[in-house]
This record gives structure tokens, sequence and C-alpha cells, in this order.
């Protein structure tokens, strides 16, 4: 069932692979969910990171954005949610992520945790959007953190109306805003790519379907056990390991059977 899970499948067709109840998909998801939130948490933490990307991804829960009820405006857990995700251009390891809105606060919050899981002094790289520079200097304080800002600009598309595909960028700005970052990896494409691994990889993030999650708990669950089974599970194609391991937290890949594991932890 676990590998059907981070394989993209949703938790009915999960269920008619392996001819499981769906309810009982839908409580093993919750409970590895929580279990491998908790295990990154606690071990992914002290990293020698040196450049690092962050960038924010959206999907929704309960409902889209435009039918949430007026009086659950603006409540998490009901319309737009966003994931938050730091990616180390290095060894690609997923160093910290956060579910929440897309706000200044969340956006903190975030940051805050990342930079408590980091050991040395980084270069971050965001994209553009405004909530950005506050967060990244409450949560590294003055001249802690070598920061860039890169703001794609996107040009008219006469068919974006009949087709569902992104505008055609035209131009990158790089933005050195704290520190002195280097200007040859001012980048968010590796965090990009995380996003389309996270939509190929996470049925509530495939765009257009009716898999998206009705409770956030188990919009989180899954979103945990996706960073867990990439970070320590998955070996990365060009590193010829896992990010976990590229990253010196963990000495050889982890099997699925070592996921399952974490629910009955040897104490």
């Amino acid at each position: 069932m676990v590998s059907a899970l981070v394989e993209g499948n949703s938790l009915r067709a999960t269920s008619r692979m392996t001819g499981v109840a769906r309810n009982t998909v839908s409580k093993l998801l919750w409970d590895l969910g929580f279990a491998c939130a908790q295990y990154q948490d606690k071990h992914v933490r002290n990293l020698t990171s040196r450049r690092l990307q962050a960038d924010e991804i959206w999907s929704f829960v309960y409902a889209k954005q435009k039918n949430v009820s007026p009086i659950h405006e603006g409540k998490l857990g009901q319309g737009d949610v966003w994931t938050f995700v730091a990616i180390d251009a290095d060894t690609k390891l997923v160093a910290a992520y956060m579910i929440g809105l897309r706000n200044g606060e969340t956006a903190t919050a975030f940051l805050n945790d990342l930079a408590n899981r980091l050991a040395t002094r980084v270069q971050l790289t965001t994209d553009g959007h405004a909530m950005y520079l506050p967060a990244v200097e409450t949560a590294f304080g003055p001249g802690e953190v070598d920061y860039a800002q890169i703001v794609k600009m996107y040009g008219a598309d006469p068919d974006a109306e009949r087709r569902y595909s992104p505008a055609i960028c035209i131009g990158a700005e790089k933005r050195p805003e704290v520190g002195e970052p280097d200007t040859d990896h001012i980048s968010t494409s590796y965090i990009e790519r995380q996003n389309l691994t996270m939509r190929m990889s996470v049925r509530r993030f495939t765009r257009l379907t009716n898999a998206f999650s009705k409770k956030l708990e188990m919009h989180a669950a899954a979103v945990a056990l996706h960073f867990m089974y990439y970070n320590y599970c998955r070996i990365h194609q060009t590193l010829r390991v896992t990010p976990a391991m590229a990253a010196g937290i963990e000495r050889k890949p982890w099997k699925v059977a070592d996921l399952v594991a974490l629910l009955n932890p040897v104490s």
C-alpha cells in the first residue's frame, strides 16, 4: 500500500490495487504520515548546506477557494493551502517544509524552522514574492544569510484561454537582497523541479482531478510521507544516492519496509 501511495496513487486507486478497504488505507496514511513528520522533524537538523532554494506550491483542501463559505474565508483547512518547501541545491535534500496560508506569517514561521535546522551560513534564493524579504530578515537576522530573489517576467499568451499551460517566460532578473549572494547561483530551478515531483508523486497536488484532501490533517500526512520517501528512499538519478545520504544524515537507502517500521519504533 505504501509503495502505491508514494508513487502518486489516490486512496481509492490504492484500495483497488491492493484489495484493502479504503478506510484501512486512509488510516495507514494518517498514522504513517504522522510518524514520518516526527522522524524528519527530529533528524533533519544540523545541515551543512551551502545553497538553498525555497518556494511555495498551491493545493486546496475541502473545496476550491471560490466554493468556500464566507464564514470560513481565510481559515486554514478550507480552500487554498500552500506548502512552503526548501531544497538543498547540491544534495537535493528537502531541508524544511510547512503547510499554511500564503502570507508573511507562514513564510516567517517556515524560514525560522529552516534557519534552526542549519549549521552553516547559506545562500538562499526565492522568487520575488513580497512576503519573503521581511521573513528572511526576521528568521536569519541581519547579515547572517546571503539572500537573493529571482523575478521572472512573462509575456502575453494569445492561446492562454484555450490551453492549460503557463505563460511563456521572457526573462528573469536576479536581485541580491541581503549579504553577498553569488549571482551564478541565484536560481530557483531545483525547487521548481521539486514542485513538479510533488505534483506527480502526491495525488492531492495533481491538477484537474478530484483527488484533493477533505481534511487538512490528511493532506499534511500525505505531504510528510512524500518528503520522507523522497529524502530517505528514492535514489536521485544524478546523485546515485538518496538526498539524505548526500547530505550526510543517513548512511544507506531506506526501503519501504523501513518507513512502515516507523509505526513501531524500537525503544
